[in-house]
């Protein structure tokens, strides 16, 4: 079965994993040390990961906390940040449980702050799990961005030196665009952002990991209205696996996910 052997997050439709990067920035709380922390409450009617579902296509509940530290200066942008994300996961080898992601790294911006750089570390927790299926695992991730004004491009690399299920090495890569509708004016409390996303998992030991080659590739692409500072989202996801290499489950198939998120 794909990935996490039945429903493979940082989600997107799951907040932290895809679509959430086209949302607005979450409101900022003075921490310590002159750093700031966020958090954000989110709702999906499936939690997708590189296109295919974390819950057997059921509804997923996702909150997410996190601390950045202030910029070197005013001129060098460099900070640090960590960070932790949960969703309610079901796979068909273990039935319902949890994921905890924890992550940090370090960002950077540049170019008037339009060039963007990510580069942190997230160790994926699947909670009560037996051990010796080896769910937990951790990747490095690079992020770059560069926001053109009436578009946003960015592209994502994740590495695993052995990734869910003792799968081996493991690659992810994928671009996604946002682009604001400003032209579409509804309310002034309303504003709209299109997005879309086409990546590619790779994996050294495929069945391991639960897909039937080395790699498959993922897209989606979607809407997100902001209303009254609440982010409501409507994609359609997919993938080029078929029901039998989807471990003869609609897991991999295209859909529509609808997601509501609330950053606090």
């Amino acid at each position: 079965m794909p990935r996490k052997l039945a429903s493979i997050g940082a989600g997107l439709v799951a907040l932290w994993a895809s679509s959430a990067s086209a949302a607005d920035e979450p409101q900022k709380w003075t921490g310590p040390f002159g750093g700031t922390f966020t958090a954000t409450f989110a709702f999906v009617s499936d939690y997708s990961f590189a296109g295919i579902s974390q819950t057997q296509l059921q509804p997923a509940v996702q909150p997410s906390f996190g601390y950045e530290t202030p910029t070197v200066s005013d001129k060098v942008l460099l900070s640090a940040y960590v960070g932790a994300w949960g969703s309610n996961v079901n796979f068909t080898t273990t039935g319902p449980t949890v994921e905890i992601d924890l992550m940090s790294g370090l960002k950077l911006k540049t170019l008037d702050k339009k060039l963007s750089f990510d580069l942190g570390v997230v160790h994926y927790n699947y909670l009560s799990t037996p051990s010796d299926l080896f769910y937990d695992y951790t990747d490095f991730v690079l992020l770059v961005s560069y926001d053109f004004g009436f578009a946003e491009i960015n592209g994502k690399v994740r590495y695993s030196g052995d990734s869910f299920g003792n799968s081996g090495i493991a690659w992810n890569k994928r671009v996604q665009y946002n682009v604001p509708l400003r032209f579409i004016r509804l309310h002034e409390n309303v504003s709209l952002k299109t997005f879309g996303t086409i990546g590619n998992q790779w994996v050294e030991r495929n069945l391991n990991y639960g897909i039937p080659n080395n790699d498959y590739w993922y897209w989606q692409f979607g809407l997100i209205a902001n209303v009254y500072g609440v982010d409501l989202s409507l994609s359609y996801v997919d993938t080029n696996i078929d029901i039998a290499g989807c471990g003869n489950t609609l897991n991999c198939q295209g859909r529509i996910i609808f997601g509501v998120w609330k950053n606090f």
